[in-house]
């Protein structure tokens, strides 16, 4: 399980009023009983008399009472990819450490204030969905599930991404947020459901990156493995023009991924396991967090 001071002091932004059950201190998209205001409004006969601005009544002919927003908590999903393709890592770590990494320090960012977390698991097909938990206990099973299932040998070659974000449809029902943890290196489908969850919800794209899936180091002749299908490929890195053409293409993928999560209104968020992972978690929440300000908009989880 990922430790580390620094994470004590940041929070996880969140844009939108998402939050719905009673126990949590995020500010809720409806109004009622609460400590933050939201607007004033002409006094009804029969509501309480302890909700009436008295301040704004006296300086009207009419009496008007307090609407507020009240706390509570936000549901947050994890959908977290656990196939083959994250069995690949040629510099700090595998993507498969980097997004248990990213799994285990969102949970616990986000469970810290009353909030609940949940999971959707997936790999060639959905392997597990684990409804959202609150509390520390709940957090460490959540965790633990999470890091059983990382460790297991993927059920097949392929990435069901299509299918878990469909799953993740049919399941989440309340708005809530959605960190979806990945390389999406997947065949193509994903990009509708994907749209209708940022439809629906805040949403998250942590993509997770290896540097060698972007640029090929000189370093010779290589033998590159998929580790989806096993083929392998003998390659002369020394090439100069087949690392050109590499690039390009890397570049045009990732380009294409991009314009895909922008067009499903999905935050992107990039972890490469070429730099230590809590820095980079930071770094994201305080940008994040920086641009959710000036826009005036809700507080951080």
């Amino acid at each position: 399980m990922l430790r580390h001071d620094a994470l004590r002091r940041v929070r996880w932004p969140i844009l939108r009023r998402l939050g719905f059950h009673a126990w949590g201190d995020e500010r809720s998209s409806v109004r009622g009983p609460g400590v933050e205001y939201a607007e004033s409004r002409e006094y009804e006969f029969g509501e309480d008399a302890r909700t009436i601005d008295w301040n704004l009544s006296a300086r009207s002919d009419r009496v008007f009472v307090r609407e507020s927003h009240p706390d509570r908590g936000l549901d947050a999903w994890l959908i977290v990819d656990a196939s083959a393709s994250l069995d690949w890592g040629t510099a700090l770590m595998l993507k498969r450490e980097a997004a248990l990494d990213m799994a285990s320090a969102a949970s616990s960012l986000i469970a810290r204030h009353g909030s609940r977390v949940g999971a959707i698991v997936f790999d060639a097909r959905v392997r597990r969905i684990l409804p959202p938990v609150a509390g520390r206990r709940g957090r460490l099973h959540l965790v633990g599930s999470l890091d059983a299932d990382m460790s297991a040998p993927p059920g097949g070659p392929a990435t069901a991404l299509a299918a878990a974000l469909w799953q993740a449809v049919k399941v989440i029902r309340r708005p809530g947020l959605l960190i979806v943890i990945s390389d999406f290196l997947a065949a193509g489908g994903w990009q509708r459901p994907m749209a209708t969850l940022g439809h629906r919800h805040e949403l998250v794209a942590a993509r997770v990156i290896d540097p060698t899936e972007l640029s090929i180091p000189d370093i010779g002749v290589v033998t590159f493995e998929d580790p989806e299908t096993g083929r392998q490929l003998q390659v002369d890195t020394s090439n100069r023009r087949l690392r050109e053409r590499f690039e390009l293409a890397a570049a045009e993928q990732s380009e294409r991924i991009s314009r895909d999560l922008k067009r499903a209104h999905a935050v992107e968020f990039h972890i490469t396991t070429g730099q230590p992972f809590v820095p980079q978690l930071i770094e994201y929440l305080r940008r994040r967090s920086h641009e959710i300000n000036r826009r005036g908009s809700p507080h951080p989880a």
